[in-house]
């Protein structure tokens, strides 16, 4: 089961609804005594009672505006965890390299907080390239949605975007390369963890970039690739960690374009996650 927020006109008030095809039913979320989608995770058994609350009207999905799948949830994001990950984080900066060398194969992952829920864009939304950086890529990422028991409870796509020459210049400027505004996509919906591929061979990442009608960079790969486990990087998030009202968790990339691709403004990133669909967003530059 696939569940997502939408507004049935840009700007319009949210609601959730089941996705069914091409077609999206809402639901009466008031007959469940929740106010949200977080709040739909949070309960026992999300599936059966999304399944059998009382519904409206099916919509066209080309008739809504789709939402970020996130209310007030932290986003936080895993780095490393692929071997492309390693290798183009220590491509980065000679300084780091044996840093980011050491961690990929430590007990402890990497974590690191990524954004705000008003720093996340949905479905057919931008998102930003920072005005200080010259070297920004996207970073396709399945993404764990996780209630407020910091249980697995759904899957969703994760655009983690990235400054690389920021983070580069020194590692300790990761939260400037990582976190700004608009600089984090996520959705187009929630597929709930029971309906997502059994097989980590099954759950593939695809990323494909397009300037104009040209497709500048493709690449893909699968969660079979990973270095690390869900499990693990869920335990290691929630040590000494609370999550009120849930969070996302973004697993690091498997798919890192080279160091003489850079993004511009007017681009078009598309990742598409087996399991899940197709996020798309277009790219600015934050100009002040």
């Amino acid at each position: 089961m696939k569940l997502a927020k939408f507004a049935v006109f840009p700007g319009g008030p949210p609601h959730v609804g089941r996705v069914e095809g091409d077609a999206i039913v809402p639901l009466d979320l008031g007959a469940a005594r929740v106010s949200c989608l977080a709040e739909l995770l949070d309960l026992d058994d999300p599936r059966s009672v999304a399944a059998r609350l009382p519904s409206g009207h099916a919509l066209p999905l080309a008739s809504i505006a789709l939402l970020p799948p996130i209310d007030q949830q932290e986003v936080w994001a895993a780095g490393v965890t692929y071997k492309r990950s390693q290798t183009a984080r220590m491509e980065e900066s000679e300084a780091a390299a044996s840093c980011y060398d050491r961690v990929y194969s430590a007990p402890r992952p990497e974590l690191f907080f990524k954004a705000t829920p008003h720093r996340v864009r949905g479905h057919g939304q931008p998102l930003r390239i920072r005005a200080d950086a010259k070297w920004n890529v996207p970073e396709p990422e399945i993404t764990l949605v996780l209630n407020r028991h910091a249980k697995l409870v759904g899957f969703t796509i994760g655009n983690d975007m990235s400054s690389r020459d920021i983070e580069g210049e020194n590692p300790l400027y990761l939260p400037q390369a990582k976190l700004y505004d608009a600089s984090a996509g996520l959705g187009p919906w929630i597929t709930l963890a029971d309906d997502m591929p059994s097989q980590l061979e099954l759950m593939g990442v695809r990323l494909s970039i397009q300037r104009g009608a040209a497709e500048v960079f493709s690449g893909a790969t699968s969660a079979a690739a990973m270095a690390r486990t869900f499990d693990d990087l869920i335990g290691w998030l929630a040590r000494d960690n609370s999550f009120p009202h849930g969070a996302f968790l973004m697993t690091g990339t498997g798919v890192v374009p080279d160091s003489t691709f850079t993004l511009q403004p007017g681009d078009s990133v598309h990742i598409t996650i087996d399991g899940i669909g197709t996020l798309s967003n277009g790219i600015e530059q934050i100009v002040r």
